[in-house]
């Protein structure tokens, strides 16, 4: 399996190999979410697909090395203390349901997620399918969509998609748990949505009230100047900054799909995160608004109909967890401040000025750049 280079912890030191997910995007995708069947049988053969994921990945790329495939294995929290306990990610949680006066993104179910990409669907379609049968009897599906890269990488509404991915350095910085949760060094957060677009009242916009929606130009992708780039914009509501001014980043793997006999055409929206924060404070500025009500215009055609979270382990701690959890003897880490309580405390700039949502319990059913 392709995988991401090592990163470096703040105090100089290596940081365990990543799974790659900052691998660059290919031009298919496979995004799989499972939920774990219940008896202890299933969970058993969960932990030993997590253990030989790495393995059967290498084992299907080589039959054609060209293909870059890859594949990343993310398991949710409520797998996570099914099949581990003890100690747990410290940012690891139940996605977090979104429901503003107009928008909502919804909380839905998710043990595993499975982000296989390559040049090719028919290598997405192999891997999607080995790992499949080494899960068989032990999930069942919840969501698979096959996304593509479409001309000049641009989604199903004609805009260039993922412009403000950072690279190299930048894009390990932050998208890699380092020392503020050592036990978990090198692993990720992704956030998963699946959108889908209204073609029809998006397309019976004029190209300049598409280009205010979105604050980047459809032609040649220039972002707008600030004095024009409305602050309903998607891009405008997508930056975030620290404490210190700033602005912080997260890596987007999104493609589009179609299935254009039933009119069906959305974005896939994957993003990795070294805190699911930052992720979830763009959420809330997209559906609660920047200020509350100052919502996401592009939402105004495009409908979130899925959202899931997962935590993505390092390679040698996803090898160690087809045995049990690697930290369970040790003494448990010293945990980070929540991500709902760094919302709360403000430690990120651009958040709504009113309190965030409320996060569901864990177990608890909820209602793109």
């Amino acid at each position: 399996m392709a995988a991401a280079s090592t990163s470096s912890s703040s105090n100089g030191s290596a940081a365990p190999e990543p799974q790659p997910v900052v691998e660059p995007q290919g031009m298919a995708a496979h995004f799989v979410v499972l939920g774990i069947v219940p008896g202890e049988a299933a969970e058993a053969r969960v932990r030993a697909f997590l253990g030989g994921a790495a393995g059967l990945a290498r084992s299907v790329a080589r039959r054609d090395p060209e293909e870059r495939l890859s594949m990343v294995v993310g398991i949710g929290s409520q797998a996570w203390d099914r099949l581990f306990g003890q100690p747990r990610p410290a940012g690891l949680h139940v996605f977090r349901e979104l429901r503003g006066e107009r928008h909502h993104a919804p909380s839905t179910p998710g043990d595993i997620l499975l982000h296989v990409r390559a040049m090719t669907e028919r290598m997405c379609v192999e891997l999607t399918m080995q790992a499949m049968r080494a899960l068989e009897g032990a999930v069942q599906p919840l969501d698979e969509v096959h996304g593509f890269r479409y001309f000049d990488a641009r989604a199903m509404i004609g805009f260039v998609d993922g412009v403000e991915n950072p690279d190299g350095r930048e894009a390990r910085e932050a998208t890699l748990v380092g020392d503020e949760d050592p036990g978990f060094a090198g692993g990720s957060y992704v956030v998963v949505q699946k959108y889908l677009h209204d073609m029809a009242a998006w397309n019976a916009l004029s190209t300049e009230e598409q280009e205010r929606a979105i604050g980047r130009t459809k032609h040649d992708n220039i972002e707008l100047a600030d004095d024009v780039k409305p602050a309903n914009s998607h891009v405008a509501l997508n930056v975030v900054q620290d404490d210190e001014g700033n602005e912080l980043a997260i890596v987007r793997g999104n493609l589009p799909f179609a299935t254009p006999s039933r009119g069906e055409y959305g974005t896939y929206f994957i993003g990795y995160a070294r805190d699911p924060a930052v992720t979830e404070l763009m959420l809330t500025n997209m559906f609660i608004g920047r200020p509350p009500g100052n919502t996401d215009r592009l939402l105004d055609f495009s409908t979130a109909v899925t959202g899931s979270l997962f935590f993505v382990p390092a390679q040698a701690m996803l090898e160690a967890l087809g045995d049990g959890n690697p930290l369970a003897g040790d003494a448990a880490p010293v945990a980070p401040v929540a991500p709902a309580d760094r919302l709360a405390a403000g430690s990120l700039r651009g958040q709504p000025q009113s309190p965030p949502p409320r996060a569901p319990a864990e177990g608890e059913p909820g209602p793109m750049s």
